[in-house]
């Protein structure tokens, strides 16, 4: 099952829109690989390379071989930079190849979280709130 529908995005995964039915900042394609760490049931610390597919200021969507649950606490860590942001998971859903698609949300937005050099306008807004 393709994770991208055509027409639909990845939006069935429950993104986060503003009061007037907008993204809260555009999404830009960029696969990066990150070290994602969470808690098992057990409370067993983990940590599992991830792969992003489409990100924004305020989180985005990847792809990971581990089955996370909404609403679970995760925290990613960029390699290159060595920076380390906690989140949450909003949706999740079976992709290819054995994969999982996790769409996730950071606790506070973080635009400098991702290696971009020109970003999108809106997200230098997210600091003037």
């Amino acid at each position: 099952m393709p994770i991208f529908e055509a027409g639909r995005g990845w939006s069935h995964l429950n993104p986060r829109f503003d009061s007037a039915g907008r993204r809260r900042s555009e999404r830009v394609s960029l696969q990066l690989r990150l070290l994602l760490e969470t808690r098992l049931d057990d409370e067993k610390l983990i940590s599992t390379e991830a792969f992003t597919l489409v990100v924004n200021a305020h989180g985005g969507l990847l792809e990971i071989n581990l089955k996370l649950r909404r609403q679970q606490k995760i925290w990613l860590i960029n390699p290159g930079t060595r920076t380390k942001e906690p989140g949450v998971v909003i949706g999740a859903r079976k992709s290819h190849d054995g994969l999982f698609a996790i769409a996730f949300e950071f606790e506070r937005p973080s635009p400098e979280f991702w290696p971009i050099n020109f970003p999108p306008r809106d997200w230098q807004l997210v600091h003037a709130k």
